[in-house]
């Protein structure tokens, strides 16, 4: 195939697609669950939107929290800040998801750090 079909082809499925995305509501925060590797202890960390909290080292912050419209037990997705301490290392900045933690993940030697739900 041409690739300036395959583009065209490619684009055509997007927009497609984008019509039958469902609405996002915003969640006045979120639950993130961390996980420290070494101790292997698990903190639920309940924030609201703009609020920041420790995990062991780690400055978690939360920027926002959406989910399906009409859905807050849906599939939620938050846009979080994680730093090494005050003005440290940024060790993520992005959004991440709740049914694919993997997706956009963590990286670092120690914590885990995902989304489990929107709070409403």
């Amino acid at each position: 195939m041409r690739p300036g079909l395959a583009l065209g082809v490619a684009l055509g499925l997007l927009a497609a697609g984008a019509g039958a995305q469902e609405q996002a509501a915003p969640g006045s925060g979120a639950v993130l669950r961390g996980l420290d590797r070494i101790t292997t202890e698990l903190h639920d960390l309940e924030l609201a939107n703009g609020e920041t909290a420790d995990l062991g080292a780690l400055r978690v912050t939360l920027g926002e929290c959406r989910y399906p419209e009409g859905n807050p037990a849906g599939d939620a997705y938050a846009h979080v800040t994680i730093r090494e301490g005050e003005g440290g290392k940024l060790w993520f900045d992005g959004w991440m998801l709740a049914s694919s933690p993997a997706l956009n993940a963590l990286e670092h030697p120690r914590y885990d750090v995902w989304v489990i739900r929107c709070t409403t």
